[in-house]
């Protein structure tokens, strides 16, 4: 699988040399330096790029210096500049603007590994200044125009298991210590580098909790008393696993129907492999308990994925009553909305939407997503 093409490669080249930065944001190992070593390589010649590595102690000490002076040495005749895990540095978006405003002809583009402390010092500084994406791990979509479609629906049982995070994806075998690694090594290091998080264990124990309530509302009362913290300290703590790319929640749909659930949320995993790691549990999908999780877990990982790829802003929630009757997953884009039920085993998929829906929002078509017609679900153009 070496080589595979990322979705959002086009659309940040359509953006070289047009005066802004390009900032790429995501999880750590999902090849946002890859991917931007692979366009720098066809679009300039190596002398003519730098690449900064922020992990790097003299790479730290050299962007501490704001003086445009200092940069003009630093920069050169380079035409391209990779600042990699910009995290790091104290102010970065101060950094980036005198870097931009001192050098107009050159390309900069930053990877952050977490948007817990970039997006934060950035957004202000680089107003009107900056081109900004996220990088997930590899999608259903970007699979199959490695392959084809039917290599990959061979393998849908393996990437609900496993996921899609390259490396794992890269070497069949060694999903088990590869997932293994980024869980005990990657998965909460910017939590716990640029938060004050006093007990780490806590986060640990956290996340698997919330991994064996995927698919379901998430109550942060009842998360406190199994933790034996209080309520705003999960808040918190869920706050930052989001910004750090480890989840992401979901809203209830409502407007104003009596019965309708108004203020839940529900917790997914950005990748199946890292929820399975964390709570240990790589059985087979027919040995599963909890296959109907996976499955929404994957469906809604995988749209959201395809979309942000595509760099389309949608808006994501889920809808239920206090009856019990839901839907899965209400995408809202431009206005428009569509509904959706997932079900894995399709023999059971009942294809009739909940009465009080249907009534109360007839406009709004609604699906039913099984391993017959998934495909279409995760490449869709919304």
């Amino acid at each position: 699988m070496n080589g595979v093409k990322r979705d959002l490669q086009n659309i940040i080249d359509s953006k070289f040399g047009k005066g802004k930065v390009i900032i790429l944001i995501g999880p750590r190992q999902v090849g946002k330096t890859t991917l931007l070593k692979t366009m720098l390589s066809k679009a300039a010649s190596s002398n003519s790029v730098q690449y900064w590595n922020c992990d790097e102690g003299e790479v730290r000490s050299m962007l501490s210096n704001n003086s445009s002076a200092h940069f003009k040495s630093l920069v050169g005749n380079s035409k391209f500049i990779v600042i990699d895990e910009a995290q790091r540095i104290k102010d970065i978006g101060l950094t980036l603007k005198i870097l931009h405003d001192n050098f107009p002809d050159v390309q900069f583009a930053v990877t952050g590994s977490s948007s817990l402390d970039l997006s934060n010092t950035i957004n202000e500084p680089l107003t009107g200044r900056k081109f900004e994406y996220n990088l997930f791990p590899f999608s259903t979509n970007e699979l199959i125009n490695h392959t084809n479609m039917l290599d990959e629906i061979k393998l849908l049982e393996s990437r609900l298991i496993y996921g899609f995070y390259p490396d794992v994806v890269n070497n069949p075998g060694d999903e088990k210590e590869i997932l293994s690694n980024i869980v005990s090594s990657y998965l909460y290091k910017d939590v716990f580098e640029f938060q004050d998080v006093r007990k780490p264990a806590i986060i640990e124990k956290l996340v698997q909790a919330l991994a064996l309530q995927v698919g379901s509302e998430v109550s942060f009362n009842e998360l406190g008393n199994l933790l034996g913290i209080d309520t705003l300290t999960v808040q918190r703590y869920v706050d930052l696993l989001e910004k750090a790319y480890v989840i992401f929640h979901l809203h209830s749909y409502s407007r104003n129907v009596r019965n309708e659930l108004k203020k839940s949320i529900k917790l997914y995993f950005y990748d199946n492999g890292v929820r399975n790691a964390v709570i240990s549990n790589f059985s087979p999908c027919s040995l599963r308990s909890d296959i109907g999780a996976l499955w929404e877990n994957f469906l809604i990982s995988e749209r959201l994925k395809n979309n942000a790829f595509q760099n389309k802003k949608a808006k994501y929630y889920f809808w239920r009553t206090t009856q019990m009757q839901e839907v899965d997953f209400i995408e809202e884009f431009d206005g428009s909305f569509s509904a959706f039920e997932f079900k894995y085993n399709s023999k059971k998929a009942s294809t009739k939407c909940p009465l009080t829906f249907s009534r109360n929002y007839p406009e709004i078509p609604f699906s039913v997503v099984t391993k017959e017609n998934y495909i279409d679900f995760v490449r869709a153009e919304i």
